[in-house]
């Protein structure tokens, strides 16, 4: 891969290559403002600014595709892009044209792409962050020969190829893994007359709603200190849902939770002893009748809804009056064996998925960054 790149550089540029202004050799500017609510959600023609993804769609365009854009406001700006469509780009999207003949629109983008950190850390503003021109326009850049270049673009295509392919496959088994798991799990909840639905009042010791935060605690901690080592839950999904640690906890038996706010309905399993908080509903299952994970598992099942007004939230009362399957303890106990190897089988894909693709970008952004590493020589004109 680097012996053609190498050949090229030591018989086209030996002694370095000239690094340019971007304003010097590419077109800079930022597109044409559309009202908002003129976007839909499906068009012929995404609509560009300042996040990562379109803002909508419209059924004109105002630049071709093939073009380099980079976010000019918000949380994104500085990220950048390359269009393969006909696009509009809006009042807060760069868009970056090369005008020098000896300047490939690809390997400008793969450029930028490698400086996006920097045009990130460059914006300015408290509130709504904004990228400068100026920053674009005095980004040096190195310029090797067309043919270096060429082969850059080249070898780089093909990582960004293979990456697309790779994510493509994992993402496509990992739908094919809980669609059959979904399909088991609506099998092995699908009860005769022999089993009972009861109220959720009726197999739970306690259900009842978070209240106020303890009296002592660290909010954002993450682990268990000495001082506070019971955390405490809010209505979040996953690690999100940690608010902290108390040195004090109000639920002292193994427990579900569900989000009765904001993530309505997603529920948990959670160990002893904790500190639910914002409303966040816990249940205390009567592991006489039915186990906490089958309980878990059981919801999963159940439409949970919630009363309504301006925030909608799930109430005790909506819970309580909740039916689920209940059938014998040997039968839940079958059941949950059978769905943990299946989700342990899911979350294993989910976690291989990510760590498998940031693993190739690791590789991508590091044979970039070695590409696109020159020793710079001072221009003649």
């Amino acid at each position: 891969m680097a012996e053609q790149i190498n050949r090229l550089i030591n018989e086209l540029c030996p002694e370095g290559v000239e690094f340019k202004d971007l304003g010097k050799v590419a077109e800079i500017y930022t597109g044409e403002q559309l009202n908002r609510t003129k976007l839909s959600e499906i068009g012929d023609y995404p609509v560009l600014n300042g996040g990562v993804n379109p803002s909508g769609y419209y059924h004109e365009y105002n630049t071709q595709e093939n073009t380099i854009a980079v976010s000019q406001g918000g949380a994104s700006a500085g990220f950048v892009n390359f269009v393969k469509t006909k696009f509009w780009a809006g009042a807060h999207c760069f868009v970056i044209k090369p005008t020098n003949v000896k300047v490939n629109n690809r390997y400008a983008f793969f450029v930028l792409k490698n400086a996006q950190n920097i045009l990130q850390n460059a914006k300015l503003g408290a509130g709504i962050p904004g990228l400068n021109k100026k920053e674009l326009e005095n980004l040096k850049i190195p310029l090797p020969p067309l043919p270096v270049q060429e082969e850059i673009v080249k070898i780089l295509n093909n990582f960004t190829e293979l990456e697309a392919e790779l994510e493509a496959e994992l993402e496509a088994e990992l739908e094919a893994r809980k669609e059959q798991y979904a399909y088991y799990r609506g099998n092995l909840f699908t009860f005769g007359e022999d089993v009972e639905f009861k109220e959720l009042e009726e197999v739970c010791l306690e259900i009842s709603a978070g209240g106020d935060r303890p009296n002592k605690y660290k909010k954002g901690q993450t682990e268990p200190s000495q001082e506070f080592l019971y955390p405490i839950y809010s209505n979040g999904t996953d690690e999100n849902a940690l608010y902290g640690y108390s040195n004090d906890y109000k639920i002292d038996k193994e427990a579900v939770t569900i989000s009765a706010r904001g993530t309505i309905g997603f529920h948990t399993i959670r160990k002893p002893n904790f500190t639910p908080i914002v409303r966040l509903i816990t249940l205390i299952p009567d592991n006489n009748q039915i186990t906490t994970k089958f309980l878990n598992y059981a919801l999963d099942i159940t439409e949970i809804g919630h009363s309504g007004g301006s925030i909608p939230q799930l109430t005790t009362p909506n819970v309580k009056k909740m039916k689920v399957p209940v059938p014998s303890i040997l039968e839940q106990e079958r059941i949950v064996k059978i769905l943990d190897k299946f989700d342990a089988l899911v979350k294993d894909i989910s976690i291989g998925l990510p760590a498998e693709l940031e693993a190739r970008r690791k590789q991508y952004e590091y044979y970039r960054e070695k590409l696109l590493t020159f020793k710079e020589v001072k221009a003649n004109d």
